[in-house]
């Protein structure tokens, strides 16, 4: 479990801490407050970390390693110029520092980097241990249809696609979990089927299906909303989102109606219930209040949570933190929302 994550003078954040809940985590703020990116340095440094941790064969950390390689993967996720540039850019405030701390004491890392750093960081504190388990990362746009050889392109040539791209094909790529999972497995993915009509399949073509009763449709004439939905359950397919691990979701309720992310809501909370610790940005007031309804039910009583909102100021983002929407102050796009809903009403 990631406990906090403490920043100093990246993108857009002057100087912040946030604490994190055991299961799910809900960051909220409108455009350009900088959900995604605290969710793309987290998750970068989860995963360098696991995908040496699977290694069979694997060293324990070195600040050497850890100085190229997290700034390759900062690199490569954010698609900066140069690594500097995800320094705030103001006078005087041009090093980044970042410090995670996990509930296991020996996962902890700390680094920074300079404005003018291109290849490398500087390790603060260095981890005595990898962590164990792949994070996953849903962006905003579905992966299901650009799946076919994709990673080959992809790690054979130039791109200018963030690789959470690349890292969550290589997940939706995997094989089907069996065994003594499968039940639970099939708890989890029997509402999406259901709400998806029908489930997900990988063809020795390399291409993915949507497969019910009236045979195979291929995944781009799927609604990509439905094709959001199954990126999710192929991953609770392979096992990736089980019994622990991290799921980061960028804007969940994108290209969704309603009744999906009803769904989506559900969806999330039942993870949050088998071990996997969620991050999710989001502007949606829909699904906020669908998670509030959902968290007050005694099924999810269990689900430890905690909203972070964002709030732009002259000095940067500035973050209130609480276990409930009433702890994060007044954000604009929620606020909107609600005043439209009065309009709306006020029509004669």
């Amino acid at each position: 479990m990631l406990k906090r994550i403490t920043l100093k003078n990246m993108t857009v954040f002057s100087e912040t801490d946030l604490k994190f809940g055991r299961n799910l985590n809900v960051i909220i703020g409108e455009n350009g407050a900088g959900k995604t990116h605290l969710l793309k340095m987290i998750y970068s440094v989860l995963a360098v970390s696991a995908e040496e941790g699977r290694k069979p064969k694997t060293s324990i950390p070195t600040k050497s390693f850890l100085q190229t390689r997290l700034a390759d993967k900062l690199v490569n996720i954010f698609r900066p110029e140069s690594l500097g540039r995800l320094a705030k850019r103001q006078q005087g405030r041009q090093r980044c520092d970042i410090h995670l701390v996990f509930e296991q004491s020996n996962c902890d890392i700390a680094f920074s980097f300079a404005g003018n750093s291109k290849t490398e960081v500087s390790i603060e504190k260095l981890p005595e241990a990898w962590i164990d388990v792949s994070p996953a990362y849903l962006p905003t746009r579905e992966l299901l249809t650009i799946f076919p050889n994709f990673i080959s392109v992809y790690e054979g040539h130039y791109l200018e696609f963030e690789e959470t791209w690349r890292d969550t094909c290589l997940l939706l790529g995997a094989l089907i979990q069996r065994g003594p999972k499968e039940k639970r497995i099939r708890e989890l993915l029997e509402p999406l089927e259901i709400a998806m009509g029908g489930a997900i399949e990988l063809d020795k073509n390399g291409r993915f299906y949507l497969r019910n009763d009236s045979g195979r449709m291929e995944m781009p004439l799927v609604a990509e909303g439905l094709r959001k939905l199954g990126m999710l359950a192929r991953l609770i397919a392979t096992g990736a989102l089980l019994d622990k691990g991290y799921l980061f979701w960028d804007e969940p309720e994108a290209n969704l109606n309603p009744v999906l992310i009803k769904q989506v809501a559900k969806s999330i909370l039942d993870l949050c219930d088998s071990g996997i610790q969620v991050f999710i940005a989001t502007h949606s007031l829909f699904l906020l209040r669908e998670l509030e309804i959902l968290l007050s039910d005694k099924n999810h009583k269990k689900v430890k949570s905690k909203f972070f909102g964002l709030h732009q100021t002259e000095d940067g983002v500035k973050i209130d933190q609480g276990s409930s929407i009433d702890d994060i102050g007044d954000i604009a796009a929620l606020d909107e929302e609600l005043a439209q809903s009065d309009r709306f009403l006020a029509v004669d």
